[in-house]
């Protein structure tokens, strides 16, 4: 997470260290369905340390003796880290190697069944952190109050670092590929995303100096919580307001693409004066070049099940995000936090 972000509080934690050994970040995905017990689709449960989710599959993929598009997956998972995460492997004859023989020492097999669809992107119910930060330094009585302040009104739902690349370049390779620089399917899926990333994250970074990216604001869109689903622009009555701060839905930035914002008014606004400035006009073109159309995210993150444990300088916290989250949005939100997997 950039530094240079702007947070909606002061920064509680004067320094701490997370991933100082892999099993500091622990992810657990969280399902959203059972396995179905028939089909041509074998659902692994699989735990995995040290491994990038593509790395995996492509294990799995040699495993099972099929090509790589044979394997659906939910999400992406860190590489350094400890995370479960469930595997879809698609075998129309239903003979599959055995499960246990996937045991090694970056992965741990969970359990295996059998199941009627290939798994699709997005399709878990979201993830549950376990984050151990060392080296604490800051008033702990302080930290209560801000993790119950989080629990309660959740933190800005700002892109993490990891989705602009390990050397935060992503951006500017992406104005290299609009420019004509031929690249990758992959890697141009990887370089658009970043660049709505950034675009998100200039908006909400606006929204949260002015103090309403939890609020409503005239010509809003919104999200109902726990769920992509959307509504509006509405005027803000007292019902609105309420369901805002009861945390049942969430004002919404856009996710740049095709088409018009779909905000109105003071809303509509404060997107087109930070959008439409010329150093985003490169980037505004190479996403509607590529197709991609207006579509919007909540403003604001959820972070649910939140508890805390302190030791000493050390603090382990537990909490509960919705998919396409990113649990380095909430360090950010609690001060000087150092990813030591990143600062290696």
């Amino acid at each position: 997470m950039a530094e240079d972000l702007p947070r909606d509080g002061a920064a509680v934690i004067e320094h701490a260290r997370l991933r100082s050994k892999p099993e500091d970040f622990q992810v657990d995905e969280l399902p959203a369905f059972e396995a179905s017990g028939a089909g041509e689709h074998l659902l692994l449960s699989l735990k995995k340390r040290g491994l990038t989710t593509h790395e995996l599959i492509t294990q799995v993929a040699t495993w099972a003796g099929v090509p790589t598009s044979a394997i659906g997956y939910a999400g992406l998972k860190d590489k350094h880290a400890v995370t479960t995460q469930r595997l879809t492997v698609w075998l129309p004859k239903r003979v599959s190697p055995d499960p246990a023989t996937l045991n090694g020492d970056a992965i741990a097999l969970i359990d295996a069944h059998w199941h009627n669809r290939k798994l699709p992107s997005g399709a878990l119910k979201g993830n549950r952190f376990r984050l151990v930060l060392r080296e604490l330094k800051g008033d702990v009585e302080r930290i209560r109050q801000r993790l119950d302040d989080i629990a309660t009104h959740g933190v800005p739902n700002y892109f993490g670092a990891q989705r602009f690349g390990r050397a935060g370049d992503n951006v500017a390779q992406a104005r290299q590929m609009f420019a004509g620089t031929r690249v990758g399917r992959e890697t141009r899926s990887l370089l658009l995303s970043a660049v709505r990333s950034e675009m998100f994250n200039q908006v909400l970074a606006r929204r949260v100096v002015e103090g309403n990216w939890r609020t409503a604001i005239a010509g809003d869109v919104f999200m109902r919580d726990g769920s992509q689903s959307i509504f509006g622009p509405v005027d803000a009555d007292a019902d609105i307001h309420a369901r805002l701060a009861a945390g049942a839905i969430h004002p919404t930035g856009p996710m740049w693409g095709r088409g018009e914002l779909r905000t109105r008014d003071a809303a509509q606004a404060l997107e087109t004066a930070v959008l439409m400035n010329v150093a985003n006009t490169d980037l505004r073109a190479g996403l509607e070049q590529a197709g991609l159309k207006q579509e919007r995210r909540s403003l604001r993150l959820a972070v649910r099940e939140l508890r805390a444990e302190f030791d000493a300088d050390t603090l382990t916290l537990q909490f509960d995000l919705d998919p396409g989250s990113y649990a380095t949005t909430v360090m950010h939100a609690l001060g000087a936090v150092v990813d030591a997997s990143r600062a290696a």
